[in-house]
């Protein structure tokens, strides 16, 4: 079926989108067509505008309970994105060309439904491993597993030897570690916000290692058992008492 164009003036900021989103185009919004989607499917949602003003006729948001979902669409195609988030963590992501679908995704993402439950019921949304492992309470170890597991390779042998002796660390494994372009960091929480005040460590290419602190102290050493003794020695108190847990 050929889309009909919707006119639109020379100045509209939709005129781009009127060969693929014609319904849209006739809202005023994407924001005012989902709300009307929502209306007519029963779905209750408030949806609202985006914060960026680049996107204001083209992206939307929903939020309820510390959950948000934003839709945006596509400029070449007729596609509707869909981003789901709860707690600061990116959960799902999907896309459509039918908005009355969207509106039911982001519905049900608002329900308080697991993640899981969401993309059984909304085949165009899928998640992956970390974000169930967020539900679950597990996502330090997970953080942990994928990352041996990532820099497994012998390309990354250095890396590697590093990730393992401070994973050997009760009180690095307790921690949440992350890769920052060459870093090897850490945080009190797998959640937003992550912590900064930590002491992170890199791999160099002329061999050994690079710890770096919070304070600006730096210190290099050969070995990476060693480097990972000189974080441990330089972690806060509050991090060096607390107990191994997810």
């Amino acid at each position: 079926m050929t889309a009909q164009h919707h006119p639109t003036a020379p100045n509209d900021p939709l005129r781009v989108y009127a060969a693929h989103y014609p319904d849209v185009v006739r809202s005023g919004s994407l924001r005012d067509a989902l709300q009307g989607e929502s209306d007519r499917g029963g779905h209750g949602l408030t949806v609202e505008l985006t914060p960026s003003p680049g996107w204001r006729h083209s992206a939307a948001t929903v939020a309820a309970e510390g959950r948000s979902a934003m839709a945006h669409m596509a400029l070449e195609v007729r596609s509707f994105s869909v981003d789901c988030w709860s707690g600061g963590i990116h959960m799902a992501t999907g896309s459509t060309d039918d908005l009355s679908a969207v509106a039911g995704a982001m519905s049900t993402w608002l329900r308080a439904s697991r993640v899981r439950d969401l993309v059984t019921e909304w085949p165009l949304m899928r998640t992956w491993e970390l974000a169930e492992a967020h539900e679950r309470g597990e996502a330090v170890p997970t953080r942990w597993r994928q990352l041996r597991e990532a820099t497994g390779r012998p390309q990354d042998s250095a890396l590697h030897q590093l990730v393992e002796a401070a994973f050997a660390q009760p009180a690095l494994r307790a921690l949440s570690p992350g890769r920052s372009t060459y870093w090897l960091t850490f945080s009190r929480r797998a959640a937003p916000p992550i912590c900064h005040d930590l002491p992170r460590v890199r791999p160099l290419r002329s061999g050994g290692y690079l710890i770096a602190c919070a304070d600006g102290r730096q210190q290099e050493t050969n070995e990476a058992a060693e480097a990972v003794a000189l974080i441990v020695a330089a972690l806060p108190d509050d991090v060096r008492r607390r107990p191994e847990g997810p």
